[in-house]
């Protein structure tokens, strides 16, 4: 069976390509989404596509809503959906992906370091898997490919 995973949240560190190299060394049937985690295309698709703005507002308008459309529709096609929260940055992005998979009746698994786990609770609380580790998440995926 082939799992589609949909990787959210954290841009800063290579956790993303940790878990794709752990599938890729079980040779696990895989397709692996995530947002544009370049922060100058994902912030400007918005007027690249649909022209300049004077106003800020409206920059990151067009941005927000493009960028939307991008993930609601990945994360449709998703079979589960892991978000990653770091320690650095506020990831507002993330926690408004994990609501929408929620949302839509996917399957939630968090990543995030022992620190964030109160400030988390909440969505800790609606997840099926809180995980601290890429690796960990590898194993969740390798077990349930186990079927």
């Amino acid at each position: 069976m082939t799992y589609s995973i949909y990787l959210s949240g954290e841009i800063h560190s290579n956790w993303r390509e940790q878990i794709q190299v752990g599938l890729d060394g079980y040779d696990l049937d895989t397709k692996v989404f995530s947002p544009v985690t370049d922060h100058e295309d994902s912030d400007n698709v918005g007027v690249d596509i649909l022209g300049a703005e004077d106003n800020p507002f409206w920059k990151d308008h067009k941005a927000a809503k493009i960028n939307a459309l991008r993930t609601t529709s990945l994360i449709k096609r998703a079979d589960f959906v892991v978000v990653r929260f770091g320690n650095k940055y506020r990831q507002w992005n993330a926690a408004f992906d994990a609501g929408l998979a929620i949302g839509l009746g996917k399957p939630l698994i968090t990543l995030h370091a022992p620190e964030l786990t109160h400030a988390l609770k909440e969505i800790d609380g609606a997840a099926l898997a809180v995980t601290e580790t890429p690796q960990q998440i590898v194993e969740i995926i390798r077990y349930i490919s186990q079927a």
